[in-house]
């Protein structure tokens, strides 16, 4: 039964990925980790897999519509999936399996791995919602280019840490600092997504055994759920696009919070 929704869940991953491009590693990883039980070090690797295969297909049915800017992906990718590769080949591995202890109490790896996603997930989907008053309030100015370069070196390291793809980081800097409007940042984002998430993968190929038959089955769903995700947006205007992609974000960032935390 667990498995059966594994699959579903592995659907609505593409589905995702179709509609907001990003958001679908937000939705793999608690499926793998609570819902078939990886553990999360496992479940992070298997996302990047997963998440990088299905934005691969999403990338090219939006490339034929003209959604996709190539210099603008090739440009913030570059940085990033060199940080991605170094976490996910030699960060990961040696990050202790208990980090700190709290009287009779500690924080293991994997939890701390899943607290940070959540709150990675939490600020993401605060960026977003934003009302536009709000963003008015805060003056934006251009960087310069290795300042951009550096903070996108960073935000691969984080994305190696969490095993996501990027989405939910990567759409804001396309919408504030490249300045492309909702859609193309959507279709920009999946190829960013796709470089960065099978290059990560290289990394931890190398450094634990893969179940192909799960991983290529699981994906197979997912790929199958960005062509509906596609289609689905093809009726839904920008302003929905945006606000469904921060409402999404938000309400997982509670819900892993709530099962590392409290559970």
């Amino acid at each position: 039964m667990l498995e059966v929704l594994g699959y579903i869940g592995a659907l609505f991953i593409g589905i995702v990925l179709g509609i907001t491009g990003g958001g679908g590693s937000i939705l793999t990883v608690p499926i793998l980790v609570y819902v078939l039980n990886y553990n999360p070090i496992t479940a992070t690797a298997y996302s990047l897999f997963i998440v990088g295969t299905t934005s691969g297909f999403g990338t090219f049915q939006n490339f034929k519509k003209g959604l996709v800017v190539p210099k603008t992906a090739l440009q913030f990718a570059i940085p990033s999936v060199i940080g991605v590769y170094i976490t996910r080949k030699f960060i990961v591995p040696k990050i202790p399996e208990t980090l700190f202890y709290f009287g009779s109490a500690q924080l293991s790896k994997e939890t701390f791995l899943m607290l940070l996603f959540a709150v990675v997930m939490f600020l993401a989907a605060y960026s977003m919602l934003k009302t536009k008053k709000e963003e008015e309030a805060v003056a934006y100015k251009t960087n310069s280019l290795w300042i951009t370069i550096i903070q996108l070196f960073f935000v691969g390291i984080l994305i190696g840490l969490i095993g996501a793809g990027g989405g939910f980081l990567i759409i804001p800097a396309l919408l504030k600092i490249a300045k492309l409007p909702i859609k193309k940042a959507i279709g920009t984002s999946l190829l960013i997504i796709t470089i960065n998430s099978l290059i990560g993968f290289t990394g931890d190929v190398q450094n634990m055994e893969i179940d192909w038959a799960f991983l290529i089955t699981f994906t197979t769903f997912s790929v199958i759920g960005i062509f509906i995700g596609l289609y689905i947006q093809h009726y839904i205007n920008e302003k929905h696009l945006k606000k469904i992609f921060g409402f999404f974000v938000l309400i997982m960032s509670f819900f892993i919070l709530y099962k590392e935390v409290f559970s």
